[in-house]
């Protein structure tokens, strides 16, 4: 005769209690009493079925409250780059453990998830944030769940909790970059931007230059590491943003005089020598360019007010994907990573590559020379000069 699996007996109070031995040989009840007999017996037939299934989970490792699997589950992730680990602790100390910390795991459950993002959005916190601190608790669970097995499943199910509507970003036409770049109130500065826009930069690739990373001809810009800006550590050196980070971008021959100039003129002789740097010759921090550029007045004088240094680089990304490129190519000069392994590893071919940089070289022509005429290039007060003046 089989052996049953646990038993059940009543209390003195009246309620059911129902035991098992459990996967590791230890003695454990059910984390509450029931009504009757049956109720308990159907509990100890679904714990079976889950033992049997090899679903089963110890009940006293979901004791642990999530603010300490959190905070362990953010210093054990690998790979986190350093701003995605300050990220994630603000978010986490800011959003998450206030209301949930001291939550058990094993007592998460969707209603509670629901109730907290409504609370956060109740609260004034703005969908975009509320749906980073909601992507982060689920990856945490979703560990607990499937790699750590101390929960059966993960809690946070609440569709669209994870869907962020960002404000839609300005696009800046070809024009509307060069007379940003004409605002710069160094040389140095109007390459910095051109760089950026026409070849999809990052501000942490574009900052992180260095002589090695371009062509002595300017045809081209190859993207190793990064800079990260990091609270009490000041910038940091790491490989870029992605894997698909690291590339090499054909620059468009509309600007490589400009940056060919700089690099004779600006940059010190050393390989490692950064390309762009600040007042003092060191790294620039975004802020300090944006202090000595004054930003915000001169994106207003070009007409597009709150314009951010990323809109650049999504310029960039327009006016590429203008020149009818296969999605693949284009990924790959922008560098962009997402979850369809084939475009993430796959790169440009030197074909395509030049077909971007020649597409791109034609609209900044054609912003300088809308007549079609030819420029005189003995006329130096020429207005399509590449190089201003001074």
């Amino acid at each position: 005769m089989a052996r049953e699996f646990g038993n059940v007996r009543k209390l003195p109070s009246g309620r059911w209690q129902a035991r098992y031995h459990g996967p590791d040989g230890q003695r454990r009840s059910a984390p509450y009493t029931f009504d009757t007999k049956t109720a308990a017996m159907r509990w100890l037939r679904l714990t079976e079925a889950e033992v049997m299934r090899g679903e089963w989970t110890d009940p006293d490792r979901a004791r642990v409250p999530l603010h300490d699997y959190a905070e362990q589950w953010i210093r054990e992730r690998p790979g986190l780059r350093p701003r995605t680990v300050e990220l994630y602790g603000w978010l986490l100390g800011k959003h998450i453990v206030p209301h949930l910390g001291d939550v058990e795991l094993g007592k998460l459950s969707t209603a509670l998830v629901r109730r907290w993002r409504a609370d956060l959005l109740a609260a004034g916190v703005s969908e975009s944030i509320a749906a980073k601190s909601y992507r982060l608790l689920r990856a945490v669970l979703n560990t607990a769940a499937a790699e750590d097995h101390i929960i059966r499943a993960n809690p946070c199910r609440v569709r669209g909790a994870d869907r962020e509507k960002p404000a839609e970003r300005p696009t800046l036409t070809v024009a509307q970059v060069f007379a940003l770049a004409d605002r710069m109130p160094h040389p140095r500065y109007r390459v910095l931007v051109l760089l950026t826009a026409f070849c999809s930069l990052r501000w942490g690739e574009v900052s992180a230059l260095r002589r090695c990373d371009i062509a002595d001809d300017g045809s081209w810009v190859r993207v190793t590491v990064a800079h990260t800006e990091v609270a009490g550590r000041g910038i940091v050196v790491g490989p870029p943003k992605s894997r698909a980070g690291l590339r090499t971008i054909v620059v468009p021959e509309a600007i490589r005089a400009e940056l060919v100039q700089h690099l004779r003129g600006r940059v010190g002789p050393a390989p490692s020598a950064l390309v762009f740097t600040g007042d003092q010759g060191r790294a620039i921090r975004r802020s300090n360019f944006s202090q000595r550029v004054k930003w915000t007045e001169t994106v207003k004088k070009i007409g597009v007010p709150g314009l951010h240094f990323h809109d650049l680089r999504h310029a960039g990304n327009v006016w590429a994907a203008q020149t009818r490129v296969s999605t693949r190519d284009l990924m790959a000069r922008m560098g962009h990573d997402d979850m369809r392994a084939a475009l993430i590893y796959q790169r440009a071919t030197q074909e395509a590559a030049e077909r971007i940089a020649r597409g791109l070289s034609d609209l900044a022509d054609q912003h300088r020379n809308p007549d079609g005429t030819d420029d005189d290039p003995d006329d130096d007060g020429a207005t399509g000069a590449l190089v201003p003046a001074g």
